[in-house]
């Protein structure tokens, strides 16, 4: 236990710090090869994970190249531009429609797209608007918040959504039908708490008229359109997936792929037209690394699991069950923020599905874990800095584009966030499914 420990340690701190640019996949990779050499996990090992982790780790990839390819065709620009006109110079407005519109991104598009997207949108817009530095911060973390506290409707949302899903065999419809309530009460509170904790800094008035047009946002007309019609089929897609057991990545991957034919056309079909969307950067430039990272980072945590330490966390869980359904949900959801917002909530919701299934618990506490578990590894990363690859990828945005959030500064902010979110969004859980 002590070595698999020491080399899930080693590993994240090398994910977490990427010494001399070094990659998230090959850090993991190498974790995991130390673990096989360690006899922490073993050959055997690698196709069960694999099993688990590629249809949530495909899916990602693709959403996040939908995302990409319809930020370059100006849809999400277009989209905040209306925001920013119809909040009419009032700042508590802008501030209200900028999360809403984070909160439908991350619905759509995951936690990780939302904060590629939103993030460099945001400050865009903010400093076009002239806002001052205090305002900006309280925009871009509301932006950053949003996109995991909103990450719970849908198993797409987030990639944790879809490892703990899958593992416990939740259809897309069965899934959506209890996390989407819980959902709108996330993005509720989040916005309450949020408003009130930054109200000091949110601007009263501001003067919108240094704001482009809307329609001048488009930038590849044909794909913009486009981008509808493949969101509402996605959305079929997804529905219908669950009676037809088709695994989400394919759905997914589909959509993308009719994006990049015709964010492309100019190569793929022959037209004259010059092609205004990079496609193949933007192919080159999605997160591969991910693929990498997800295989590797989760057989060095099936290496604790093989030591034992799912079995610890089972017992525990087991004697949650035994305290009542509340409980139990509240227990098992602070359990798992907490084990998230420490060692990062992929590794976390990993150990969390697998201690669920070893649990001998009635299966409508283990239904009810399982949710917890989701909530727990997609709220508690809010904490800290690196709970999530979303807050990571959020901070490297940030420092690109002249803004530094200090760790020690973030979890001042993301703990007084995050806990009366999580509490509230736990106890709605155990409401919905009493």
């Amino acid at each position: 236990m002590l070595v698999a420990l020491l080399i899930f340690l080693i590993t994240l701190a090398l994910v977490i710090v990427q010494p001399k640019s070094l990659g998230i996949g090959t850090s993991a990779w190498l974790g995991a090869g130390v673990a096989l050499l360690a006899g922490v996990v073993s050959l055997q090992d690698i196709p069960t994970v694999w099993h688990i982790v590629w249809d949530a780790t495909f899916t990602l990839i693709a959403l996040i190249l939908i995302s990409l390819i319809l930020d370059a065709a100006g849809f999400f620009e277009w989209s905040a531009l209306h925001i920013a006109r119809w909040a009419a110079g009032r700042g508590g407005l802008l501030f209200v429609l900028i999360v809403l519109l984070g909160a439908v991104i991350a619905a759509l598009f995951a936690n990780d797209g939302a904060v590629l997207i939103l993030t460099p949108l945001v400050i865009e817009i903010l400093r076009a608007l002239r806002f001052k530095p205090a305002a900006m911060l309280a925009f871009v973390m509301a932006a950053g918040f949003i996109a995991d506290s909103a990450s719970l409707p849908f198993k797409i949302s987030n990639l944790v959504n879809i490892i703990a899903a899958n593992y416990a065999n939740i259809g897309f419809n069965d899934y959506a039908a209890v996390m989407g309530v819980v959902n709108l009460v996330s993005v509720a509170v989040s916005l309450l708490v949020l408003f009130w904790y930054f109200r000091k800094d949110i601007p009263k008035q501001y003067d919108a008229g240094d704001l482009a047009a809307p329609a001048s946002a488009i930038r590849d007309p044909l794909v913009f359109r486009a981008g509808w019609v493949v969101l509402a089929g996605l959305l079929v897609g997804y529905v219908l997936s669950q009676r037809l057991q088709i695994p989400t990545s394919i759905i997914t991957g589909a959509g993308a792929l009719i994006l990049v034919i015709l964010a492309g056309r100019e190569r793929f079909v022959g037209k004259q037209e010059r092609a205004v969307i990079p496609v193949w950067t933007l192919f080159r430039e999605a997160p591969w690394q991910v693929v990498i990272f997800s295989l590797g980072m989760y057989l060095v945590v099936y290496g604790l699991r093989n030591q034992g330490l799912t079995a610890e966390l089972a017992t525990l869980l087991e004697w949650l069950s035994r305290q009542g359904l509340t409980v139990a949900t509240l227990g098992t959801g602070v359990l798992m923020a907490g084990l998230s917002a420490i060692m990062n909530n992929l590794p976390a919701v990993l150990a969390g599905s697998l201690a669920i299934a070893q649990a001998e618990v009635s299966p409508a506490m283990r239904e009810a874990m399982v949710y917890a578990n989701i909530i727990g590894c997609d709220l508690g990363p809010k904490i800290t800095p690196i709970g999530s690859l979303a807050t990571l990828l959020w901070l490297h945005i940030l420092q690109q584009r002249g803004m530094t959030i200090g760790w020690g500064q973030y979890f001042r902010i993301g703990i007084v966030l995050t806990i009366p979110v999580l509490l509230t969004v736990l106890l709605t859980l155990a409401m919905v499914l009493a």
